[in-house]
């Protein structure tokens, strides 16, 4: 059966977000260097959230998804994206980095 994957719109909002702090606090140059950073987390996303690489989120995270998947995206930052799954669908939630004041609470 395929996997569909499907995103929150609490999940495209906060993409977006991401995109124009990246940009205005000029983590980098150009705003589609931004969108490209963006686009590999969508990537990511999409390739392996169907995998058994998924762990049962901690029960203060259960609001976000009853699962989620980290996504390192470089030597400093990591990703973590909250889903819930039923069967071959997936519905992603929310998402995070280990810049987060919640990150802690991850570990």
């Amino acid at each position: 059966m395929e996997e569909i994957v499907i995103y929150s719109e609490e999940f495209h909002q906060s993409i977006e977000e991401l995109v124009e702090t990246l940009y205005s606090k000029q983590y980098f140059g150009f705003k589609v260097d931004c969108q490209s950073y963006a686009d590999k987390i969508y990537d990511f996303i999409d390739f392996n959230v169907m995998k058994p690489i998924s762990k049962n989120s901690p029960f203060p995270y259960r609001k976000f998804g009853k699962k989620f998947i980290k996504y390192k995206a470089n030597n400093n930052t990591a990703w973590y994206i909250f889903f819930d799954q039923n069967e071959h669908r997936f519905l992603i939630n929310h998402i995070i980095n280990n810049h987060s004041q919640e990150f802690p609470d991850l570990l």
